[in-house]
């Protein structure tokens, strides 16, 4: 659960620290006074999308900072191992960080660490569920009817399971109708390069070959200066009279012939010694490439007959003479991919019957899952709407057939259908329900909604709009049986709803000419009965409205 948020320069707040504790706290204030901004900065803080607007005026950033309990949230617990996120010291806590600039650049920490806003929200829906005030307008949509069946039934992983086997069928499906329709134009490119395969398979290029070529090319091209070279070498090192050999063995000689030799003509003489060595070795690699190079004419012309072949077919392809082996690797794939014969298009199109029928054996057990949650999800609602004076009203979720027509997200369109007086057939929310029952339904799916979740902090921002008297009342009663097992935040401009929080908040604007700003205080005593008089009877508080305050409270207790 939530345990402190910290909120500097966001919107109207300069700077806010709060602590938090299990329970229903509920946030109230004047209309305008900024009852969303602890809400707004939550949603920061979990991995909404920046708003520099969000900035306070004159101020460089805003920063926030939220810290959780994750005693109750294995999950994330795991998560954060798994990310390398965790705090190694606290495994039980996070911390959870955003700052956003003047400019809309933003940065997100988990727990110090630097994380991408992905990570961030990812993290953030498995801490908190924040249930909007406009939330039952989405009721109008369609569309989401399916989404809140399926986030309601836990089975999220098959409809994406769905969801991806229809793309893999449907993009199977999409390559074998274009083999058929192109199948002569296909077969034209197959037999082209079909033939141009052939041709480098012949010419068998291995690698380093060109290299070694042109290497051997220029060596037996300058043959003959080479041997002339050799000799020339040969002659200076080993001429019975004029070689360096001859001249070697005579110094060493002289130096033989001295008795007592300093240290110096020692070192000369054992130079010498060395260098007669080399010398005599060198002498002999001459001689042996003398003896095993010749000029070869015949070789010459077949190395010429190569380089030609290969060069006239790179110039061919028009690519250089190094890139015709890359050439013929992807031929042959791209030979292989156009083979459209009958065997292959009887393969692929059992393929395609396979990927279908996985896609529909998914589709089926998504639409089993679905109808059950539907009947549960039902019989829960309607409870609920009974609770909040709806007594006559039936919740019901209709599943249309469209096995004719598969999409992604199943073979069933999904609707919720309303029926508020008795003997009135069921029909769309959009044509029955007026827009306070259509509040109402909204509230009583998302206590069902928030009943089922596993998560440990839930936010309602005024959602009990359109709604008064005594429903009021037992909307407060059923946030406050949902708080028994949890963490709920609660915005409400309601006393009945505001009577039944563990914790009070008050949203205070101080405006002045240069500047406003929002601060949070928390209420406690005759700070709360005189803010409940001011909610049941406006600025000037009675005696009668706190009268009628203090019977609410003790009424909740």
């Amino acid at each position: 659960m939530l345990t402190h948020l910290s909120v500097q320069n966001f919107t109207l707040v300069e700077s806010l620290d709060l602590d938090f504790k299990a329970g229903m706290t509920v946030i109230t204030g004047e209309t305008g006074a900024g009852k969303s901004v602890l809400l707004e900065a939550l949603g920061q803080a979990l991995g909404d999308r920046a708003d520099a607007t969000r900035v306070r005026r004159g101020t460089r950033k805003a920063d926030i900072s939220a810290t959780f309990d994750l005693t109750r949230i294995e999950r994330a617990r795991h998560w954060l191992v798994e990310q390398d996120l965790e705090q190694v010291e606290l495994p039980s806590e996070c911390l959870l960080r955003r700052t956003v600039t003047a400019e809309g650049r933003s940065k997100a920490y988990i727990n110090g660490h630097p994380a991408t806003l992905t990570q961030l929200k990812t993290l953030g829906n498995m801490l908190m569920d924040i249930h909007s005030q406009h939330e039952h307008q989405s009721l109008l949509v369609k569309d989401n009817h399916r989404r809140l069946i399926d986030e309601y039934a836990g089975h999220l992983p098959l409809a994406d399971a769905v969801k991806q086997a229809f793309k893999h069928w449907q993009a199977q499906a999409r390559h074998l109708e274009s083999l058929r329709v192109n199948t002569e134009e296909l077969s034209a490119r197959h037999q082209l390069i079909a033939y141009q395969v052939e041709e480098l398979d012949q010419l068998d290029l291995k690698d380093g070959e060109l290299q070694e070529l042109e290497t051997e090319r220029h060596m037996l091209a300058n043959a003959e200066n080479l041997l002339q070279t050799a000799g020339q070498l040969s002659d200076c090192l080993g001429n019975d009279e004029m070689g360096i050999q001859v001249g070697l063995g005579r110094a060493l000689q002289l130096l033989t012939m001295l008795k007592e030799k300093p240290d110096t003509l020692q070192e000369v003489e054992q130079m010498l010694q060395e260098a007669q060595i080399q010398v005599s070795e060198a002498l002999n690699s001459v001689e042996l490439f003398s003896d095993d190079f010749a000029m070869d004419p015949a070789r010459i012309a077949a190395i010429d007959d190569r380089l030609t072949t290969i060069y006239d077919i790179a110039r061919k392809h028009r690519v250089q003479p190094e890139a015709l082996r890359e050439l013929h690797a992807n031929l042959s794939t791209e030979v292989d991919q156009l083979d459209v014969s009958d065997e292959k298009l009887r393969a692929l199109e059992a393929d395609v019957r396979k990927l279908e029928d996985d896609y529909r054996k998914l589709a089926a057990k998504l639409t089993s899952s679905r109808r059950k949650a539907g009947k549960r999800l039902g019989e829960q609602v309607n409870q609920h709407l009974k609770q909040l004076a709806m007594e006559h009203a039936k919740l019901t979720i209709d599943f249309f057939d469209r096995s004719d027509k598969p999409g992604p997200h199943g073979t069933e369109d999904v609707e919720l259908l309303i029926s508020t007086n008795p003997g009135q057939p069921a029909g769309s929310l959009a044509k029955v329900a007026s827009g306070g029952e259509l509040s109402r339904i909204s509230l009583a799916i998302q206590v069902v909604a928030a009943e089922n979740s596993t998560l440990a902090s839930l936010v309602f921002d005024e959602v009990d709009v359109g709604i008064g008297g005594a429903t009021a009342d037992t909307v407060g009663q059923l946030l406050r049986a949902l708080a028994e097992r949890g963490q709920i935040f609660c915005v409400t401009h309601l006393a009945q709803v505001a009577s039944k929080g563990h914790h009070h908040l008050q949203v205070t604007k101080i405006s002045s000419a240069k500047s406003a700003a929002t601060t949070l205080v928390e209420l406690a005593g005759d700070e709360k009965v005189d803010e409940l008089a001011r909610m049941l009877g406006g600025a000037r508080l009675t005696d009668a409205s706190r009268a009628h305050a203090e019977q609410m409270l003790t009424g909740s207790e």
